[in-house]
């Protein structure tokens, strides 16, 4: 028998990681790595499986020292944590595997793996499994191309704690018909969803009900409509597996924003149990819309079209989450006011904003490269990076993406809370997607999370409960939901500003010293006392960074480092040591 040890990373603080929510309910991580546990179901039965999800537990060395070999799989964000694993890996002998986005678009990139099994596995794993014991594996495995997923095997869910999660994932399809130019999507899943049949998902529901989970389920498709033809006939199969199961899951996916013309698939989704439904918006701007080649959020006969399709998917029963990006080509300045005044009006309370990232293999990363604006900048785990010249000024657009985000997810969560009864005033009500809670399992939740906010936020909190419970006490539990949730997004926001602060201190303690001995004269009186003061001075500001802001791959102690040495050459003789 052989041990394989399948790893996942840790992911950095996010939006959607809801690190900070979760918290408040003793759950560890959002979501299983679902990818891995799909892996982990193409193993033959001579593999002893283990997994461990960094997320919600650390990989402890006797892990390793029992693994014979090591499978990993991760996305962009997990891209420090991979390393540090592989590291680990190569210093205790154990063989490394490497799967999934990032390795699949970054392999040439990451040092220290002894195979990639790139792209989509179902037709290569268990070729690739039969050379590793042959002893002739090869360095990379590719896909000739995309697979059918009516043959993907059920997920190994059996193999983590569920109780650690917030919500199952399954994956209905794969692929998507339009093609952003920002996004990269299509060019690992391709611009042809293939689905997997009803039996297959009933089957998936199957196997998650009799582990005992009970809850949300998200389908991770990313663009859950992209067969409108395989998304009708799939619905009334989960719609029936749930009525007769009592409801057990409430469903949540990512669509498109054409989802608001599909009267009858919105019925037959709210009918299955979805409540919830991601969708990408980016940007009000129709000129940024249309150069980034994404028209299906555009209309040429209706000006409010964005607004009207969201309050149209609210008004059957969902609540819409969007995404939303500042950095595009085609925006100006007024794109800060536009995005606060819009999330707000729309009452879309979880509304991450990004700064636009041109991603490697995406036909924007082309253009740019083309156009010779690309930057060498890490991208992964920073929630500002830029790594290509914008046609914003980049200081402009750093400061007005944390005004917009410190807007949305004001200290006080008057802005958030605001959006949320915005919703709820909105939402229809569905009964089978609000299942009444006791009083006092209602009240307990409701205390949990006022005992995490802050003294500024406890007032916005009573008044939303209040106006709640008077006006929709139907859904009072997704209310403290969404609170809990808006505790998270405001603690994200106020750390990403933090360590941003802090590198810009520090760049900006640097830029001082190029005046020259003059000004290290005006700053301290003197050589010796100039460079204390500075050092001084960073030290403090480092200390005060909260712990619970700091995670690995933030780049804080590399900038302390370089602040340092930068400071040593400037003044030329020695200092006390980096602070750690």
């Amino acid at each position: 028998m052989t041990n394989a040890l399948l790893v996942y990373p840790e992911h950095p603080p996010t939006y959607w990681g809801a690190n900070f929510a979760l918290e408040i309910v003793g759950i560890r991580a959002a979501f299983p790595p679902l990818g891995l546990l799909t892996v982990a179901a193409m193993f033959p039965r001579n593999y002893t499986l283990r997994v461990i999800d960094m997320n919600t537990g650390p990989l402890a060395d006797s892990d390793l020292e029992w693994a014979d070999i090591v499978f990993t799989s991760t996305m962009i964000v997990q891209r420090v944590s991979l390393q540090d694993v592989i590291d680990r890996c190569n210093r205790a002998g154990v063989p490394v595997v490497a799967g999934g986005p990032h390795p699949t678009t970054f392999h040439s990139e990451i040092r220290g793996v002894d195979h990639f099994v790139l792209d989509e596995v179902e037709e290569t794993f268990a070729t690739f499994l039969e050379d590793l014991e042959s002893g002739a594996a090869r360095g990379i495995y590719r896909a000739r191309r995309k697979p059918d997923v009516s043959k993907t095997p059920i997920p190994r869910f059996d193999l983590i704690d569920l109780d650690n999660y917030h919500s199952m994932g399954v994956q209905f399809s794969r692929g998507c018909p339009f093609d952003c130019e920002f996004c990269d999507i299509t060019k690992l899943y391709g611009r042809i969803p293939r689905t997997k049949s009803p039996s297959q998902m009933v089957a998936e529901f199957d196997a998650l009900y009799r582990l005992g989970w009970r809850g949300q389920v998200f389908l991770v498709d990313d663009n859950f409509i992209g067969n409108k033809r395989d998304a009708m006939n799939v619905l009334p199969a989960l719609a029936e597996w749930q009525k007769t199961h009592g409801y057990p899951f409430t469903l949540c996916t990512e669509a498109t924003i054409n989802l608001a013309r599909m009267d009858a698939l919105m019925d037959a989704m709210v009918d299955a149990g979805f409540d919830t439904v991601f969708i990408g918006i980016e940007t009000t701007n129709p000129k940024a819309l249309i150069k980034t080649k994404k028209q299906q959020n555009t209309s040429k006969k209706e000006d409010n079209f964005l607004f009207n399709a969201i309050r149209k998917i609210q008004r059957k029963g969902m609540q819409v989450q969007g995404g939303f990006i500042l950095g595009l080509d085609e925006d100006d300045e007024s794109v800060f006011d536009a995005q606060i005044e819009f999330i707000q009006d729309s009452g879309i309370p979880v509304a991450p904003i990004y700064l636009l990232t041109a991603l490697k293999g995406t036909d924007m990363y082309k253009r740019l490269e083309s156009e010779g604006r690309l930057l060498e900048v890490p991208i992964g785990t920073s929630s500002m990076p830029l790594n290509f010249r914008t046609e914003m000024d980049p200081s402009v657009l750093i400061e007005g993406y944390k005004r917009v985000t410190a807007t949305l997810y004001d200290p006080t969560l008057e802005n958030y809370l605001e959006r949320c009864l915005t919703l709820l005033d909105c939402l229809e009500p569905v009964p089978h997607l609000y299942k009444p809670k006791s009083k006092n399992a209602s009240f307990a939740e409701l205390m949990g999370v006022r005992a995490r906010l802050s003294a500024e936020q406890v007032p916005a909190y009573t008044k939303f409960i209040a106006r709640v419970s008077k006006d929709h006490p139907r859904m009072l539990p997704m209310a403290i939901r969404l609170a809990g949730m808006g505790y998270h997004f405001e603690k994200v926001t106020r750390s990403q500003i933090a360590l941003n602060d802090f590198k810009e201190f520090l760049a900006a303690e640097l830029r001082s010293l190029e005046d020259g001995e003059p000004q290290r004269n005006r700053i301290a009186g003197k050589h010796d006392n100039g460079r204390e003061a500075i050092l001084a001075r960073a030290n403090a500001r480092f200390a005060a960074l909260p712990d619970e802001f700091r995670y690995l791959g933030d780049g804080v102690d590399e900038c302390l480092d370089s602040f340092h040495s930068a400071v040593k050459e400037r003044f030329r003789q020695p200092f006390p040591a980096t602070v750690s």
